[in-house]
Protein backbone atom coordinates (compact mmCIF):
# COMPACT_ATOMS: atom_id res chain seq x y z
CA UNK A 1 0.00 0.00 0.00
CA UNK A 2 1.54 3.65 -1.35
CA UNK A 3 2.05 5.97 2.27
CA UNK A 4 0.94 9.17 1.66
CA UNK A 5 3.31 12.25 2.73
CA UNK A 6 1.29 15.37 3.78
CA UNK A 7 2.31 19.11 5.29
CA UNK A 8 6.02 19.51 5.19
CA UNK A 9 6.90 21.48 7.91
CA UNK A 10 9.76 24.22 8.12
CA UNK A 11 11.22 25.51 11.07
CA UNK A 12 12.51 28.87 10.87
CA UNK A 13 15.67 29.47 9.48
CA UNK A 14 16.35 25.50 9.31
CA UNK A 15 17.17 24.37 6.03
CA UNK A 16 15.65 20.77 4.72
CA UNK A 17 12.46 20.07 5.63
CA UNK A 18 10.71 17.20 8.28
CA UNK A 19 8.13 15.22 6.20
CA UNK A 20 5.41 13.70 8.10
CA UNK A 21 4.09 11.17 6.67
CA UNK A 22 0.42 10.28 7.53
CA UNK A 23 0.89 6.76 7.94
CA UNK A 24 3.32 6.98 10.87
CA UNK A 25 2.85 5.85 14.19
CA UNK A 26 2.98 7.47 17.11
CA UNK A 27 2.65 4.87 19.28
CA UNK A 28 1.99 1.21 18.82
CA UNK A 29 0.82 -1.79 20.93
CA UNK A 30 1.06 -5.37 19.95
CA UNK A 31 -0.83 -8.86 22.50
CA UNK A 32 -1.55 -11.70 22.63
CA UNK A 33 -5.55 -10.85 21.14
CA UNK A 34 -7.00 -8.05 21.09
CA UNK A 35 -10.86 -7.77 21.14
CA UNK A 36 -12.11 -4.83 19.30
CA UNK A 37 -15.54 -4.44 20.14
CA UNK A 38 -16.33 -4.57 16.23
CA UNK A 39 -18.20 -7.32 15.22
CA UNK A 40 -16.90 -6.75 11.34
CA UNK A 41 -13.36 -7.70 12.59
CA UNK A 42 -14.30 -8.83 16.60
CA UNK A 43 -10.03 -10.22 16.52
CA UNK A 44 -6.45 -8.28 15.99
CA UNK A 45 -3.44 -8.19 17.23
CA UNK A 46 -1.81 -4.76 17.05
CA UNK A 47 -3.21 -1.31 17.55
CA UNK A 48 -1.23 1.37 15.90
CA UNK A 49 -1.87 5.27 17.31
CA UNK A 50 -1.22 9.07 15.97
CA UNK A 51 -2.14 11.54 17.87
CA UNK A 52 -5.06 10.99 19.85
CA UNK A 53 -6.49 8.96 17.19
CA UNK A 54 -6.26 5.20 15.97
CA UNK A 55 -4.28 4.72 13.45
CA UNK A 56 -4.96 0.60 12.56
CA UNK A 57 -6.35 -2.38 14.02
CA UNK A 58 -5.35 -5.73 12.37
CA UNK A 59 -2.14 -8.57 12.54
CA UNK A 60 1.32 -7.50 14.10
CA UNK A 61 2.52 -7.60 10.55
CA UNK A 62 0.17 -4.79 8.96
CA UNK A 63 0.10 -2.79 11.90
CA UNK A 64 4.18 -2.75 11.89
CA UNK A 65 3.77 -1.25 8.52
CA UNK A 66 2.92 1.75 10.28
CA UNK A 67 6.21 2.08 12.76
CA UNK A 68 8.93 4.88 12.06
CA UNK A 69 11.68 5.94 14.08
CA UNK A 70 9.97 7.98 16.28
CA UNK A 71 6.99 5.56 16.97
CA UNK A 72 6.87 3.76 20.44
CA UNK A 73 6.30 0.21 20.83
CA UNK A 74 4.94 -1.52 23.20
CA UNK A 75 4.87 -5.26 22.77
CA UNK A 76 2.78 -7.22 25.33
CA UNK A 77 3.53 -11.25 24.47
CA UNK A 78 0.80 -13.14 25.92
CA UNK A 79 -1.52 -10.42 27.10
CA UNK A 80 -5.18 -9.23 26.12
CA UNK A 81 -6.12 -5.75 24.98
CA UNK A 82 -9.89 -4.58 24.68
CA UNK A 83 -11.47 -0.81 24.33
CA UNK A 84 -11.40 1.67 27.14
CA UNK A 85 -14.09 0.64 30.27
CA UNK A 86 -16.64 3.36 30.00
CA UNK A 87 -18.50 3.50 33.66
CA UNK A 88 -21.84 4.44 33.15
CA UNK A 89 -22.04 5.44 37.15
CA UNK A 90 -19.78 7.51 38.82
CA UNK A 91 -19.31 10.03 42.04
CA UNK A 92 -16.25 11.12 41.47
CA UNK A 93 -16.12 13.66 43.82
CA UNK A 94 -17.37 11.52 46.70
CA UNK A 95 -15.22 9.03 45.47
CA UNK A 96 -12.07 11.57 45.62
CA UNK A 97 -13.01 12.91 48.80
CA UNK A 98 -13.15 9.29 50.35
CA UNK A 99 -9.67 8.02 48.58
CA UNK A 100 -7.98 10.64 50.00
CA UNK A 101 -9.92 11.35 52.89
CA UNK A 102 -11.23 8.64 55.39
CA UNK A 103 -13.58 5.65 53.92
CA UNK A 104 -15.20 3.54 57.06
CA UNK A 105 -17.94 2.31 55.23
CA UNK A 106 -16.70 -0.87 56.62
CA UNK A 107 -14.84 -0.29 59.86
CA UNK A 108 -16.91 -0.96 63.12
CA UNK A 109 -14.27 -0.93 65.72
CA UNK A 110 -11.24 0.89 67.35
CA UNK A 111 -8.47 -0.77 65.69
CA UNK A 112 -10.33 0.06 61.88
CA UNK A 113 -11.37 3.17 63.26
CA UNK A 114 -7.57 4.38 64.09
CA UNK A 115 -5.80 2.60 61.23
CA UNK A 116 -8.42 4.86 58.69
CA UNK A 117 -8.01 8.07 60.34
CA UNK A 118 -4.10 7.43 60.69
CA UNK A 119 -4.08 6.87 56.76
CA UNK A 120 -6.07 9.93 56.19
CA UNK A 121 -4.39 12.48 58.59
CA UNK A 122 -0.83 11.60 56.62
CA UNK A 123 -2.77 11.98 53.22
CA UNK A 124 -4.64 15.42 53.39
CA UNK A 125 -3.06 18.82 53.48
CA UNK A 126 -2.22 20.07 57.08
CA UNK A 127 -5.09 21.95 58.73
CA UNK A 128 -7.89 20.64 56.34
CA UNK A 129 -10.71 18.61 58.24
CA UNK A 130 -11.70 15.27 57.79
CA UNK A 131 -15.29 14.40 57.16
CA UNK A 132 -17.72 12.05 56.41
CA UNK A 133 -16.58 8.48 56.79
CA UNK A 134 -19.80 6.49 56.96
CA UNK A 135 -18.95 4.06 59.80
CA UNK A 136 -20.91 0.93 60.31
CA UNK A 137 -22.10 -0.17 57.00
CA UNK A 138 -21.31 -3.38 56.94
CA UNK A 139 -21.91 -3.88 60.38
CA UNK A 140 -25.08 -5.63 60.40
CA UNK A 141 -23.85 -7.95 57.14
CA UNK A 142 -20.36 -8.26 56.20
CA UNK A 143 -19.08 -7.39 53.54
CA UNK A 144 -19.39 -10.64 51.14
CA UNK A 145 -21.97 -12.12 52.96
CA UNK A 146 -24.52 -13.85 50.52
CA UNK A 147 -27.30 -13.18 52.90
CA UNK A 148 -27.76 -17.15 53.50
CA UNK A 149 -29.36 -16.73 56.80
CA UNK A 150 -30.55 -13.92 59.64
CA UNK A 151 -27.79 -10.89 60.24
CA UNK A 152 -25.50 -11.49 62.91
CA UNK A 153 -26.21 -9.53 66.28
CA UNK A 154 -23.70 -6.92 67.34
CA UNK A 155 -23.50 -4.39 69.41
CA UNK A 156 -23.85 -1.45 67.42
CA UNK A 157 -19.81 0.38 67.17
CA UNK A 158 -20.48 4.09 69.20
CA UNK A 159 -16.65 5.57 68.70
CA UNK A 160 -15.21 8.49 71.77
CA UNK A 161 -12.79 11.05 70.84
CA UNK A 162 -10.48 9.40 73.41
CA UNK A 163 -10.24 7.31 70.05
CA UNK A 164 -8.56 9.53 67.84
CA UNK A 165 -7.55 12.84 69.93
CA UNK A 166 -4.14 11.75 69.97
CA UNK A 167 -3.83 10.85 66.45
CA UNK A 168 -5.25 14.44 65.61
CA UNK A 169 -4.22 17.04 68.00
CA UNK A 170 -4.28 19.68 64.67
CA UNK A 171 -6.58 18.21 62.20
CA UNK A 172 -10.16 18.80 62.87
CA UNK A 173 -12.03 15.92 62.62
CA UNK A 174 -16.14 15.57 62.29
CA UNK A 175 -17.30 12.01 61.09
CA UNK A 176 -20.51 10.13 61.10
CA UNK A 177 -22.34 6.57 60.85
CA UNK A 178 -23.73 5.32 57.81
CA UNK A 179 -27.11 6.21 58.25
CA UNK A 180 -26.24 9.71 59.87
CA UNK A 181 -27.80 8.10 63.46
CA UNK A 182 -24.23 9.26 65.10
CA UNK A 183 -21.80 12.11 64.63
CA UNK A 184 -18.32 11.66 66.41
CA UNK A 185 -16.25 15.09 66.37
CA UNK A 186 -13.17 14.92 68.02
CA UNK A 187 -11.09 17.70 70.42
CA UNK A 188 -10.02 19.99 67.46
CA UNK A 189 -13.44 20.52 65.69
CA UNK A 190 -14.96 20.90 69.15
CA UNK A 191 -12.29 23.63 69.78
CA UNK A 192 -12.48 25.32 66.34
CA UNK A 193 -16.80 24.94 66.67
CA UNK A 194 -16.80 26.51 70.27
CA UNK A 195 -19.07 23.48 71.23
CA UNK A 196 -19.23 22.29 74.95
CA UNK A 197 -21.62 20.90 77.18
CA UNK A 198 -23.78 24.08 76.99
CA UNK A 199 -24.98 23.12 73.62
CA UNK A 200 -28.12 20.66 73.14
CA UNK A 201 -26.88 17.45 71.21
CA UNK A 202 -23.23 17.43 72.78
CA UNK A 203 -22.96 14.39 75.27
CA UNK A 204 -21.19 14.93 78.19
CA UNK A 205 -19.39 12.84 81.14
CA UNK A 206 -18.25 14.88 83.95
CA UNK A 207 -18.25 17.86 82.21
CA UNK A 208 -16.05 16.89 79.17
CA UNK A 209 -18.03 16.69 75.47
CA UNK A 210 -17.15 12.86 74.73
CA UNK A 211 -16.87 14.10 70.94
CA UNK A 212 -20.80 12.27 70.26
CA UNK A 213 -22.83 14.46 68.91
CA UNK A 214 -26.62 14.73 67.71
CA UNK A 215 -27.44 15.52 63.95
CA UNK A 216 -28.08 19.25 65.26
CA UNK A 217 -24.96 19.44 67.10
CA UNK A 218 -22.83 17.97 64.17
CA UNK A 219 -24.26 20.92 62.01
CA UNK A 220 -23.27 23.53 64.29
CA UNK A 221 -19.73 21.93 64.61
CA UNK A 222 -19.95 21.74 60.25
CA UNK A 223 -20.16 25.36 60.49
CA UNK A 224 -17.02 25.74 61.73
CA UNK A 225 -15.70 24.33 58.57
CA UNK A 226 -14.20 26.25 56.09
CA UNK A 227 -15.38 25.95 52.59
CA UNK A 228 -12.96 23.41 50.84
CA UNK A 229 -9.97 25.08 49.13
CA UNK A 230 -10.10 24.61 45.27
CA UNK A 231 -6.09 22.64 45.43
CA UNK A 232 -7.97 19.75 48.14
CA UNK A 233 -10.27 19.59 45.31
CA UNK A 234 -7.92 19.47 43.24
CA UNK A 235 -5.42 16.93 44.86
CA UNK A 236 -9.20 14.63 45.39
CA UNK A 237 -9.26 14.51 41.98
CA UNK A 238 -6.04 13.21 41.27
CA UNK A 239 -6.16 10.79 43.30
CA UNK A 240 -9.52 9.61 41.99
CA UNK A 241 -8.20 9.79 38.51
CA UNK A 242 -4.91 8.10 39.23
CA UNK A 243 -7.29 5.00 40.78
CA UNK A 244 -9.35 5.06 37.56
CA UNK A 245 -6.35 4.74 35.46
CA UNK A 246 -5.41 1.80 38.01
CA UNK A 247 -8.24 0.51 36.51
CA UNK A 248 -8.42 0.80 33.12
CA UNK A 249 -11.37 3.39 33.45
CA UNK A 250 -11.13 5.82 30.23
CA UNK A 251 -14.44 7.44 30.27
CA UNK A 252 -16.67 7.91 33.51
CA UNK A 253 -20.31 9.14 33.11
CA UNK A 254 -20.27 11.12 36.45
CA UNK A 255 -23.48 12.61 38.77
CA UNK A 256 -21.59 16.10 38.70
CA UNK A 257 -22.36 18.75 41.19
CA UNK A 258 -22.05 22.27 39.97
CA UNK A 259 -18.59 22.88 42.09
CA UNK A 260 -17.17 19.73 40.33
CA UNK A 261 -17.26 21.29 36.96
CA UNK A 262 -14.94 23.94 37.87
CA UNK A 263 -12.51 21.01 39.48
CA UNK A 264 -12.99 19.16 35.85
CA UNK A 265 -12.20 22.85 33.81
CA UNK A 266 -9.11 23.77 36.18
CA UNK A 267 -7.86 19.91 35.79
CA UNK A 268 -8.38 20.17 31.68
CA UNK A 269 -7.04 23.40 31.40
CA UNK A 270 -3.90 21.90 33.46
CA UNK A 271 -3.38 18.89 31.28
CA UNK A 272 -4.11 16.31 34.08
CA UNK A 273 -7.16 15.06 32.94
CA UNK A 274 -6.77 10.93 32.48
CA UNK A 275 -9.94 10.07 32.36
CA UNK A 276 -12.81 11.57 29.89
CA UNK A 277 -15.77 13.12 31.89
CA UNK A 278 -19.07 12.77 30.90
CA UNK A 279 -20.99 14.92 33.39
CA UNK A 280 -24.27 15.18 34.60
CA UNK A 281 -26.21 18.11 36.00
CA UNK A 282 -29.23 17.20 37.83
CA UNK A 283 -33.12 16.98 35.37
CA UNK A 284 -34.36 20.31 37.35
CA UNK A 285 -31.43 22.61 35.63
CA UNK A 286 -32.46 21.90 32.13
CA UNK A 287 -34.65 25.45 31.89
CA UNK A 288 -30.84 26.83 32.59
CA UNK A 289 -28.96 24.97 30.34
CA UNK A 290 -31.97 25.59 27.16
CA UNK A 291 -31.66 29.22 28.37
CA UNK A 292 -27.83 29.29 27.56
CA UNK A 293 -28.55 27.14 24.64
CA UNK A 294 -26.55 24.00 25.84
CA UNK A 295 -27.98 20.64 24.79
CA UNK A 296 -26.86 17.59 25.66
CA UNK A 297 -23.02 16.38 24.15
CA UNK A 298 -21.68 20.99 24.64
CA UNK A 299 -17.79 20.27 24.95
CA UNK A 300 -15.15 18.39 23.56
CA UNK A 301 -13.62 14.90 23.46
CA UNK A 302 -12.48 15.63 27.59
CA UNK A 303 -15.45 17.21 29.22
CA UNK A 304 -19.07 17.55 27.91
CA UNK A 305 -22.82 17.84 29.30
CA UNK A 306 -24.71 14.72 29.60
CA UNK A 307 -27.50 13.42 30.58
CA UNK A 308 -29.86 15.02 32.78
CA UNK A 309 -29.83 12.74 36.05
CA UNK A 310 -33.31 13.01 37.63
CA UNK A 311 -34.35 11.17 41.28
CA UNK A 312 -37.66 8.83 41.75
CA UNK A 313 -37.07 6.74 44.93
CA UNK A 314 -34.94 5.92 47.46
CA UNK A 315 -32.27 3.35 47.71
CA UNK A 316 -32.55 -0.14 48.88
CA UNK A 317 -29.71 0.44 51.78
CA UNK A 318 -32.28 2.23 53.68
CA UNK A 319 -35.21 0.62 52.30
CA UNK A 320 -36.47 3.60 51.03
CA UNK A 321 -36.87 2.12 47.08
CA UNK A 322 -40.23 2.38 46.30
CA UNK A 323 -42.63 -0.51 45.94
CA UNK A 324 -46.10 -1.98 44.87
CA UNK A 325 -45.55 -4.03 47.93
CA UNK A 326 -44.76 -3.00 51.52
CA UNK A 327 -40.87 -3.94 53.16
CA UNK A 328 -41.16 -7.11 55.18
CA UNK A 329 -38.78 -5.30 57.70
CA UNK A 330 -40.25 -2.18 57.52
CA UNK A 331 -44.05 -2.73 56.92
CA UNK A 332 -43.76 0.94 54.29
CA UNK A 333 -43.53 0.51 50.58
CA UNK A 334 -40.49 3.04 50.34
CA UNK A 335 -40.93 6.87 49.70
CA UNK A 336 -41.06 9.30 46.75
CA UNK A 337 -37.83 11.56 45.87
CA UNK A 338 -38.87 15.41 45.87
CA UNK A 339 -38.80 15.69 42.16
CA UNK A 340 -41.40 13.74 42.42
CA UNK A 341 -43.27 16.57 44.09
CA UNK A 342 -45.33 18.63 43.56
CA UNK A 343 -47.95 16.15 41.81
CA UNK A 344 -46.99 16.24 37.96
CA UNK A 345 -43.56 17.67 38.68
CA UNK A 346 -41.56 14.91 37.53
CA UNK A 347 -43.42 14.26 34.14
CA UNK A 348 -42.97 18.13 33.91
CA UNK A 349 -38.73 18.00 34.10
CA UNK A 350 -38.54 14.51 31.58
CA UNK A 351 -40.95 16.46 28.86
CA UNK A 352 -38.90 19.83 28.76
CA UNK A 353 -35.93 18.76 29.29
CA UNK A 354 -36.75 15.95 26.01
CA UNK A 355 -38.13 18.98 24.25
CA UNK A 356 -34.95 21.10 24.24
CA UNK A 357 -32.37 18.04 23.01
CA UNK A 358 -31.38 16.65 26.35
CA UNK A 359 -31.80 13.50 27.75
CA UNK A 360 -33.32 12.33 30.76
CA UNK A 361 -31.73 9.47 33.16
CA UNK A 362 -33.56 8.99 36.16
CA UNK A 363 -33.32 6.88 39.17
CA UNK A 364 -35.56 3.91 39.90
CA UNK A 365 -34.80 1.04 41.89
CA UNK A 366 -38.52 -0.33 43.29
CA UNK A 367 -40.76 -1.90 40.91
CA UNK A 368 -43.75 0.93 41.55
CA UNK A 369 -40.80 3.52 40.85
CA UNK A 370 -39.50 1.61 37.39
CA UNK A 371 -42.97 1.72 36.49
CA UNK A 372 -44.28 5.09 37.12
CA UNK A 373 -41.04 6.17 34.85
CA UNK A 374 -41.73 4.40 32.09
CA UNK A 375 -45.26 6.28 32.46
CA UNK A 376 -43.93 9.81 32.30
CA UNK A 377 -41.47 8.86 29.84
CA UNK A 378 -43.88 7.20 27.43
CA UNK A 379 -45.94 10.36 27.87
CA UNK A 380 -42.96 12.46 27.17
CA UNK A 381 -41.77 10.74 23.36
CA UNK A 382 -45.92 11.09 22.78
CA UNK A 383 -46.07 15.02 22.99
CA UNK A 384 -42.85 15.74 21.81
CA UNK A 385 -42.62 13.23 18.83
CA UNK A 386 -40.01 11.12 17.28
CA UNK A 387 -36.12 12.54 17.57
CA UNK A 388 -32.80 11.07 18.80
CA UNK A 389 -33.06 9.96 22.44
CA UNK A 390 -31.59 7.75 24.72
CA UNK A 391 -33.39 7.98 27.79
CA UNK A 392 -31.77 5.98 31.01
CA UNK A 393 -33.40 4.19 33.64
CA UNK A 394 -30.62 3.88 36.41
CA UNK A 395 -30.17 1.01 38.55
CA UNK A 396 -33.96 -0.25 37.26
CA UNK A 397 -32.45 -2.64 40.43
CA UNK A 398 -35.96 -4.65 40.92
CA UNK A 399 -38.39 -4.71 37.93
CA UNK A 400 -41.92 -6.15 38.53
CA UNK A 401 -41.80 -9.12 36.20
CA UNK A 402 -40.02 -9.97 32.32
CA UNK A 403 -43.29 -7.39 30.74
CA UNK A 404 -41.68 -4.78 32.15
CA UNK A 405 -38.43 -5.42 30.05
CA UNK A 406 -40.23 -5.93 27.22
CA UNK A 407 -41.91 -2.57 28.06
CA UNK A 408 -38.21 -1.01 27.79
CA UNK A 409 -37.41 -2.79 24.87
CA UNK A 410 -40.08 -1.47 22.94
CA UNK A 411 -40.14 1.91 24.52
CA UNK A 412 -36.31 1.83 23.59
CA UNK A 413 -35.48 2.65 27.05
CA UNK A 414 -31.31 1.59 28.26
CA UNK A 415 -30.81 -0.19 31.18
CA UNK A 416 -28.03 1.57 33.62
CA UNK A 417 -27.28 -0.68 35.87
CA UNK A 418 -24.47 -1.47 38.33
CA UNK A 419 -23.48 -5.65 38.49
CA UNK A 420 -21.99 -5.02 41.57
CA UNK A 421 -24.75 -3.72 43.43
CA UNK A 422 -26.02 -7.23 42.97
CA UNK A 423 -22.97 -9.06 45.09
CA UNK A 424 -23.43 -7.10 47.45
CA UNK A 425 -26.88 -6.51 48.15
CA UNK A 426 -27.87 -9.76 47.94
CA UNK A 427 -27.36 -9.88 52.03
CA UNK A 428 -29.99 -8.20 52.60
CA UNK A 429 -32.35 -8.44 49.66
CA UNK A 430 -34.22 -11.32 50.17
CA UNK A 431 -34.60 -10.66 54.02
CA UNK A 432 -36.27 -7.31 52.81
CA UNK A 433 -38.02 -7.84 49.88
CA UNK A 434 -39.04 -11.36 49.77
CA UNK A 435 -39.71 -13.52 46.39
CA UNK A 436 -39.67 -10.17 44.67
CA UNK A 437 -35.49 -10.35 44.35
CA UNK A 438 -36.11 -12.76 41.79
CA UNK A 439 -37.01 -9.87 39.95
CA UNK A 440 -33.27 -7.81 41.13
CA UNK A 441 -30.99 -7.29 38.68
CA UNK A 442 -32.53 -8.84 36.53
CA UNK A 443 -29.24 -8.66 33.19
CA UNK A 444 -30.34 -11.39 31.70
CA UNK A 445 -34.03 -11.02 31.21
CA UNK A 446 -33.51 -7.40 30.32
CA UNK A 447 -30.69 -8.07 27.35
CA UNK A 448 -32.93 -10.94 25.97
CA UNK A 449 -36.01 -8.72 25.82
CA UNK A 450 -33.48 -6.73 23.80
CA UNK A 451 -32.94 -3.65 26.59
CA UNK A 452 -29.63 -2.13 25.55
CA UNK A 453 -27.47 -3.32 28.93
CA UNK A 454 -25.05 -0.45 30.39
CA UNK A 455 -22.54 -1.37 32.89
CA UNK A 456 -20.82 1.05 35.65
CA UNK A 457 -20.22 0.81 39.07
CA UNK A 458 -22.15 4.07 41.04
CA UNK A 459 -18.33 4.23 42.70
CA UNK A 460 -17.36 4.83 45.86
CA UNK A 461 -21.47 3.85 46.42
CA UNK A 462 -24.40 5.18 48.65
CA UNK A 463 -24.11 6.06 53.02
CA UNK A 464 -25.18 1.81 52.84
CA UNK A 465 -22.62 0.19 50.94
CA UNK A 466 -19.36 0.29 48.74
CA UNK A 467 -18.78 -0.07 45.32
CA UNK A 468 -15.55 -0.70 43.57
CA UNK A 469 -14.84 0.73 40.55
CA UNK A 470 -12.63 -2.16 38.86
CA UNK A 471 -14.28 -3.04 35.63
CA UNK A 472 -13.75 -6.69 36.40
CA UNK A 473 -15.23 -6.87 39.55
CA UNK A 474 -18.36 -5.77 37.51
CA UNK A 475 -18.42 -8.63 35.13
CA UNK A 476 -17.62 -10.82 37.26
CA UNK A 477 -21.21 -10.06 38.88
CA UNK A 478 -22.60 -10.22 36.12
CA UNK A 479 -21.26 -13.45 35.06
CA UNK A 480 -21.22 -15.68 38.21
CA UNK A 481 -23.36 -13.74 40.92
CA UNK A 482 -21.28 -14.79 43.56
CA UNK A 483 -19.68 -12.49 46.12
CA UNK A 484 -15.73 -11.96 45.47
CA UNK A 485 -15.74 -15.13 48.24
CA UNK A 486 -17.41 -17.17 45.69
CA UNK A 487 -21.02 -17.75 46.93
CA UNK A 488 -23.59 -18.74 46.67
CA UNK A 489 -22.46 -22.10 45.13
CA UNK A 490 -23.89 -21.98 41.36
CA UNK A 491 -24.61 -17.98 41.85
CA UNK A 492 -27.36 -15.88 43.10
CA UNK A 493 -30.66 -16.89 41.13
CA UNK A 494 -28.19 -17.80 38.33
CA UNK A 495 -30.81 -17.81 35.72
CA UNK A 496 -30.07 -13.63 35.48
CA UNK A 497 -26.00 -14.60 34.47
CA UNK A 498 -25.02 -13.12 31.49
CA UNK A 499 -21.82 -14.22 29.13
CA UNK A 500 -18.53 -12.40 28.86
CA UNK A 501 -19.13 -10.92 25.70
CA UNK A 502 -22.40 -9.12 27.10
CA UNK A 503 -21.00 -7.94 30.10
CA UNK A 504 -17.86 -6.34 28.04
CA UNK A 505 -19.61 -4.68 25.54
CA UNK A 506 -21.93 -3.07 28.41
CA UNK A 507 -18.93 -1.66 29.44
CA UNK A 508 -17.18 -0.17 26.64
CA UNK A 509 -19.26 -0.31 23.29
CA UNK A 510 -22.85 -0.03 24.28
CA UNK A 511 -21.46 2.71 27.08
CA UNK A 512 -20.23 4.27 24.21
CA UNK A 513 -23.68 4.33 22.03
CA UNK A 514 -25.64 5.16 25.17
CA UNK A 515 -23.39 8.59 25.70
CA UNK A 516 -23.92 9.08 22.31
CA UNK A 517 -20.15 8.79 21.17
CA UNK A 518 -20.75 5.79 19.53
CA UNK A 519 -18.23 7.04 16.40
CA UNK A 520 -15.71 8.08 18.82
CA UNK A 521 -14.79 5.49 21.50
CA UNK A 522 -16.40 1.96 22.44
CA UNK A 523 -14.64 -0.04 19.90
CA UNK A 524 -11.01 -0.39 18.26
CA UNK A 525 -11.54 0.72 14.75
CA UNK A 526 -9.19 3.60 12.81
CA UNK A 527 -10.37 7.38 13.66
CA UNK A 528 -11.53 6.61 17.04
CA UNK A 529 -10.10 8.06 19.91
CA UNK A 530 -7.27 5.68 21.31
CA UNK A 531 -8.83 4.86 24.29
CA UNK A 532 -7.76 1.08 25.38
CA UNK A 533 -6.39 -1.15 28.16
CA UNK A 534 -3.84 -3.85 28.40
CA UNK A 535 -4.24 -6.71 31.00
CA UNK A 536 -3.04 -9.98 32.05
CA UNK A 537 -4.73 -12.56 31.01
CA UNK A 538 -7.56 -13.38 28.19
CA UNK A 539 -10.68 -13.13 30.54
CA UNK A 540 -12.42 -15.03 27.44
CA UNK A 541 -9.49 -18.00 28.34
CA UNK A 542 -10.08 -18.23 31.85
CA UNK A 543 -12.73 -19.65 34.60
CA UNK A 544 -15.33 -17.30 35.29
CA UNK A 545 -14.29 -16.98 39.15
CA UNK A 546 -11.10 -15.67 38.22
CA UNK A 547 -12.65 -12.59 36.37
CA UNK A 548 -12.53 -10.88 39.38
CA UNK A 549 -8.23 -11.48 39.78
CA UNK A 550 -7.38 -9.86 36.31
CA UNK A 551 -5.34 -7.15 36.72
CA UNK A 552 -4.97 -4.13 34.02
CA UNK A 553 -1.11 -3.57 32.81
CA UNK A 554 -1.51 -0.48 31.09
CA UNK A 555 -4.06 2.34 30.39
CA UNK A 556 -4.28 4.37 27.25
CA UNK A 557 -6.19 7.47 26.64
CA UNK A 558 -6.24 9.75 23.73
CA UNK A 559 -2.72 8.23 22.98
CA UNK A 560 -0.86 8.61 26.12
CA UNK A 561 -0.16 6.09 28.54
CA UNK A 562 -1.51 7.04 31.67
CA UNK A 563 -0.50 3.80 33.59
CA UNK A 564 1.48 1.20 33.08
CA UNK A 565 2.42 -1.42 35.74
CA UNK A 566 5.77 -1.69 36.44
CA UNK A 567 7.77 -4.54 34.48
CA UNK A 568 9.58 -5.96 37.28
CA UNK A 569 5.69 -6.03 39.26
CA UNK A 570 3.64 -8.04 36.35
CA UNK A 571 2.36 -11.29 36.93
CA UNK A 572 3.63 -14.32 35.19
CA UNK A 573 1.89 -15.11 32.26
CA UNK A 574 -1.11 -17.79 32.63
Amino acid sequence: MPRTTTLVLLAMGMGAPAVLDAQDADLIVTAERVWTGNPAAPWAEAVAVRGERILAVGTRTDVMAHRAAHTTLVEQPGRFMTPGFIDNHTHFASAGALLLGVNLLDVADEAGLVRRVREARDRMPAGAWLTGGDWGAYEQWAMNDAGAGAAAAREPFSPHRAMIDALTPATPVLINKWDRSAYLANGRALELAGADCTWDGVECADGVPSGRLSAQAAARVRRAMPPKPMELRLAEGRTALAHLAELGVTTIHDNTPPEQLHVYQELLARGELTARIYARPTLDKWEHLAAVGIRHGFGNEWLKIGGLKGFVDGIMGNSSARFYEPYATTGVRGSWRDMMSPPGNMERLIRGADSTGHWPQIHAIGDEAIDTILDMMAVAMAANGPRDRRFRMIHTQVIRDADVAERMARMGIIAEVQPYHAIDDMRWMEERIGERARWAYAFRTLDEAGVTLSFGSDWPGTNASWYTADPFHGMYAAVTRQTLDGAPAGGWFPEERVDLETALRAYTVNNAWVAGEEALKGSLEPGKLADFVVVDRDPFGIDPAALKDVQVLMTVVGGRIVHRLDEAAQPPRP
